[in-house]
């Protein structure tokens, strides 16, 4: 898969495409529907299938000021398409710049004049350009005028009616429900980072844990998560079951917990190997239990051995999807 970070001056064999145009945030089943309908269509018109998309997502450059929301980030989005099979990624950089860019200048500067599109492919509540001036019917006109297609697809729902999106995946992770969250997503969700240095209280503790702050990414429920962390080996990714608790600690004395950033701390099961600096993905396969303040640190010691235990129980009855983690998506991709 070709990513570009513009769109001007592409090769010929980026132009031509059929193409979805979203946020994509999550990149859940829904999501998964539109790049499946974009690929059929690609295979019967003999072109490419691409993914237009922005970074950073819209809703960070107009509201600064909400907290972290992200639920993939850029190297995760592009990792997540990749495996659906989308040929070309253009990330465009959503600024000052494109926010005021018309509706109309959209269509003609960048999905007629640079990518040069054959088909378009949006959900049904699509709006676009400045002030959000283009809408589906818009853009339905515009292909007709500029000489693509367009293609319109109605929100997909799961078996039991309910809407795949990436609000509803935001919900339930923060309610402490990565089963519910990983149902619609496809996939259970990730938080990855660069594992940090710590205090080293977890190993004389007897339970060393590799450091992830959160940084952009959503906050979901504080507490102990039974997890798979995977550990990029060469072109491959390795993947250990854990436990990891997410939370400012409050029951030690720190920077995290008077600055009250949180941070994920996962201890891999019958692992013993140096983690700092290396770049770690970490599945929520389940929810535990809330984080708790403890009176002593022997009192945490005895719930943290209880908790790994509960996680290998989890982890061990896991069969959701056969093969995990070799995924990372779970079976039955919707359709259109």
């Amino acid at each position: 898969m070709a990513i570009h970070r513009h769109t001007a001056g592409l090769p010929d064999a980026a132009r031509g495409c059929v193409v979805a145009i979203g946020n994509f945030d999550g990149v859940h089943r829904g999501h998964q529907a539109v790049i499946a309908e974009i690929e059929r269509i690609a295979a019967e018109l003999g072109r490419p299938a691409a993914v237009l998309t922005f970074e950073p997502h819209p809703r960070r450059f107009f509201r600064p000021q909400d907290p972290p929301f992200l639920l993939t980030s850029f190297r995760l989005k592009a990792r997540l398409l990749e495996r659906l099979g989308v040929d070309h990624v253009y990330f465009l950089t959503f600024n000052a710049a494109l926010s005021q860019l018309s509706a109309e200048a959209f269509v003609r500067d960048i999905l007629v004049r640079d990518l040069g599109v054959a088909h378009v492919a949006v959900g049904d509540n699509f709006c676009f350009g400045h002030k959000r001036q283009g809408d589906v019917a818009f853009l339905r006109a515009a292909g007709q005028a500029h000489g693509f297609g367009v293609s319109v697809l109605d929100r997909v729902l799961s078996s039991g009616g309910e809407a795949y999106s990436s609000t509803a995946v935001r919900d339930y992770l923060k309610a402490g429900d990565p089963n519910r969250a990983a149902s619609l997503l496809g996939r259970y969700w990730e938080i990855e980072g660069r594992v940090q240095e710590g205090a080293r209280l977890g190993r004389t503790l007897g339970f060393p844990t590799a450091n992830i702050a959160l940084g952009d990414s959503l906050e979901p429920a504080y507490g102990v998560y039974a997890v798979n962390a995977g550990l990029d080996q060469g072109d491959n990714t390795v993947w250990r079951p854990g436990v990891a608790s997410l939370g400012i600690r409050p029951t030690v004395e720190n920077d995290a917990a008077r600055s009250n950033q949180p941070l994920l701390e996962v201890h891999l099961f019958d692992f013993d190997g140096d983690l700092y600096g290396r770049h770690m993905r970490v599945a929520l396969v389940g929810y535990l239990r809330p984080e708790w303040k403890f009176e002593t640190l022997e009192a945490l010691k005895v719930q943290m051995r209880e908790d790994a235990r509960r996680a290998r129980v989890m982890l061990a009855s896991e069969q959701w999807p056969p093969g995990w983690p070799a995924g990372p998506f779970l079976p039955s991709r919707p359709k259109v």
